[in-house]
């Protein structure tokens, strides 16, 4: 069995994020550990000498708590839409997000994370934190990241970014298992700008490979690639849009403050980052 390890501070946005999250666990016949993370705030033991641990305990006990209090809530929701019979998991950590989100994913094999975003500033963080583009290049699973106020439907059209590389084709085959799970076309999206150079006969290479998969390869020629990439999620219906992490740069062209606006407000699709082999 799989498993998705979802990280969630019990907020609006995560609990949308969790409906998701467990549509795609049925999906892929996967269980849930569902990871809740807390900083400590650092105290001089000088000025605390007598109840310094005290603190401490005090601030795990409140946490714990409130852990405690609102797994039965999550716990209703997947009974709600009759998806009881997914396995949930906890963890329970102090630290760094990132840091435990890191070793969550190490520690229990996790084979996919799936996040909620509250926004502009979170995407931007997410992709271009100091902390978390060091993850993305580092945990070799998919992360799905679910803008906020983004509702589960089906999925139907699953987009996927590529530049035709070899390595993109072992990203692809994943995108394909998995829409075949739930009868999706795959829409493939190659924005060709004038200093492109894939040659004509690698795309009829990559056709004439996946003939066979439910599959349409776009081509389309254009050095505006972010606005491209919006038109084809709007026009072209897709209901998660794929891109695979080749190099921190193309997060930094791609994921700026006026795109992320418009994926997150006008788009609002989920976003599964894959990670090349």
């Amino acid at each position: 069995m799989k498993k998705i390890l979802f990280p969630t501070d019990f907020s609006d946005c995560a609990t949308n994020a969790f409906v998701h999250a467990l549509e795609f666990a049925k999906l892929v016949n996967a269980e849930l550990i569902l990871l809740h993370t807390f900083e400590i705030p650092v105290y001089d033991s000088q000025f605390f000498p007598e109840n310094y641990a005290a603190i401490y305990s005090s601030i795990e006990l409140a946490k714990f708590e409130v852990f405690k209090d609102e797994i039965p809530k999550l716990r209703a929701i997947a009974e709600e839409r009759n998806l009881g019979d997914i396995v949930i998991k906890h963890r329970l950590m102090d630290g760094d997000l990132i840091y435990n989100l890191r070793n969550a994913v190490e520690e229990d094999n996790v084979d996919f994370v799936i996040m909620g975003s509250s926004g502009v500033t979170d995407w931007t963080k997410f992709f271009l934190g100091s902390n978390t583009s060091a993850v993305i290049s580092e945990i070799k699973v998919p992360v799905l990241c679910i803008p906020a106020d983004t509702k589960f439907k089906k999925i139907k059209t699953i987009g996927f970014t590529t530049r035709y590389r070899d390595k993109d084709k072992a990203e692809l085959r994943k995108v394909l298992d998995i829409a075949k799970k739930t009868n999706a076309k795959v829409k493939s999206l190659y924005v060709k700008t004038s200093s492109s150079d894939v040659s004509d006969v690698t795309i009829k290479e990559w056709e004439k490979e996946f003939a066979h998969e439910n599959i349409e390869f776009l081509v389309l020629p254009s050095d505006e690639v972010k606005e491209t990439i919006l038109d084809f999620i709007l026009y072209k219906d897709i209901d998660v849009l794929t891109t695979i992490t080749h190099k921190r740069s193309f997060f930094e062209g791609l994921f700026d403050s006026s795109f992320t606006k418009k994926i997150a407000k006008e788009v609002s699709v989920p976003v599964l980052v894959m990670h090349e082999t």
